[in-house]
């Protein structure tokens, strides 16, 4: 299945999330836990920085925030395009959008956020017939990891 994604570029839309996992001794702060397939990565930026590093690249990209809380972002992106690779893969979207789904859940202090990233494809989005398939990270989706890393930490004051 990873082969068949990747050849697609599938992944590859998904451009602005984040990933990293670890336990937080910070009070009130969650512990993350990474499933298989999720990626992980440590910021050197605050949780509310790495948040809003998300949803500004989030909305610069045209993507939709469809949650924004203090220690995790939901972003989707639509695919408009049809396309049969995925129909014989996943089944048809035939009712309603069929979009991937980035989950970012982030904690941590000042100058240290663990972040995870959790990609899932749904088709027929928002509808009684909605269907979830959870996609493993790949080259392209640490890539953008990086990319919000390296944006989160040029603004964040943390050496």
């Amino acid at each position: 299945m990873m082969h068949t994604l990747g050849k697609l570029g599938l992944l590859a839309l998904i451009g602005a999330s984040v990933a990293a996992c670890s336990p937080s001794s910070r009070p009130g702060q969650p512990i993350l836990r990474a499933e298989p397939g999720s990626q992980q990565i440590a910021i050197k930026a605050s949780p509310e920085q790495v948040r809003q590093t998300l949803v500004s690249s989030a909305a610069s990209r045209g993507s939709f925030v469809i949650q924004d809380d203090p220690n995790m972002v939901i972003i989707e992106n639509a695919m408009r395009k049809a396309n049969p690779v995925l129909d014989q893969e996943f089944g048809e979207s035939s009712v309603g959008e069929r979009v991937i789904r980035v989950r970012v859940r982030f904690s941590g202090d000042r100058c240290n956020t663990r972040v995870v990233q959790d990609l899932a494809l749904i088709n027929n989005s928002r509808t009684p017939a909605e269907q979830s398939f959870q996609l493993p990270g790949d080259a392209n989706t640490m890539q953008s990891l990086q990319g919000l890393k390296s944006n989160a930490e040029s603004t964040s004051g943390c050496a």
